[in-house]
């Protein structure tokens, strides 16, 4: 078999083991349980690895602003964005900054990154448990409903969640956004909202045709209405505002230089409610959310 860089990493990495023996006589804690078969980590080795791990991003990425500066060039920003809204939300705001490849993903990650130095700075979706980053609150987008077109309900210019009790609801795992999950189910039990839940596919346009099929509604920030689908209406929710899914800006330790510009970019593209135009099966007007 041929020995591969991966092989020797990990050779490198059992070679110098016995300096392990050295931090752990300076920290007073053993940091790996060894034996015979493995090698594990000790409950004080669990809670200093993720703080390792940050303090070495940090580490490189302060050489390397401090090289990028020496260089006449600015590190570029490492920045993350929410799945959580549809993703055309982001287009002027990444439009109006240097060129980037943004990291979408789940907030919860987006934030997890942010702590272990992976990004500079993310768009995440409120609530979120955001720990000791700093966040400045940008727009909000009202939840709306999302419905066959062939359904009843699809008739009214405005629908509650009282009207939809019958219905089946594509829903997202609590997994994918533990704190908004937790906001929603509270207001469902405020209103009396107990529906049948189906598992929301996380492509989008997977769970928009099983709407145009009819095997379900969703709730859905009001963004999403910019994805049209044949068999597929959008109507504002009575409680839209009350669901609402807020968006802010976080960011950990010592901004990086081009986060002032992306605040600023931020509040001009994202920082009021969302605006939407939906049309009615009834006639060509739009449809405020609000």
């Amino acid at each position: 078999m041929r020995i591969d860089t991966r092989a020797l990493e990990l050779f490198v990495a059992v070679a110098t083991c016995l300096s392990f023996r050295q931090l752990e006589e300076r920290l007073g804690q053993r940091l790996f349980e060894r034996d015979t078969q493995r090698v594990a980590l000790t409950p004080a080795g669990k809670a200093l690895l993720p703080r390792a791990q940050k303090i070495l991003a940090l580490l490189d990425g302060a050489v390397a602003a401090v090289q990028a500066l020496d260089n006449g060039i600015a590190a570029p920003l490492r920045l993350g964005l929410t799945t959580s809204v549809e993703a055309g939300t982001f287009r002027g705001l990444t439009a109006a900054l240097p060129p980037a490849a943004p990291h979408a993903d789940t907030s919860p990650r987006l934030v997890a990154a942010l702590r272990a130095g992976r990004l500079d700075a993310a768009i995440v979706a409120l609530p979120t448990r955001t720990f000791d980053l700093a966040v400045e609150p940008l727009g909000a987008q009202p939840l709306l409903a999302a419905l066959p077109a062939a359904h009843p309900l699809a008739r009214r210019r405005r629908i509650a969640l009282a009207d939809l009790a019958d219905a089946p609801l594509y829903w997202f795992e609590r997994a994918r956004q533990p704190a908004f999950f937790d906001h929603c189910h509270a207001v469902f039990a405020r209103h009396g909202f107990t529906p049948r839940l189906l598992r929301e596919p996380q492509d989008h346009h997977v769970l928009l045709a099983g709407i145009a099929a009819g095997h379900g509604i969703a709730l859905l920030p009001a963004s999403f209405a910019a994805l049209r689908l044949r068999g597929v209406v959008y109507r504002p929710l009575r409680e839209g505002a009350e669901l609402a899914l807020h968006l802010g800006l976080a960011w950990a330790g010592t901004p990086h230089p081009a986060t002032d510009g992306l605040r600023r970019a931020a509040k001009a593209h994202l920082g009021g409610p969302a605006q939407m135009q939906v049309k009615s099966p009834l006639s060509s007007s739009a449809i405020s959310p609000t």
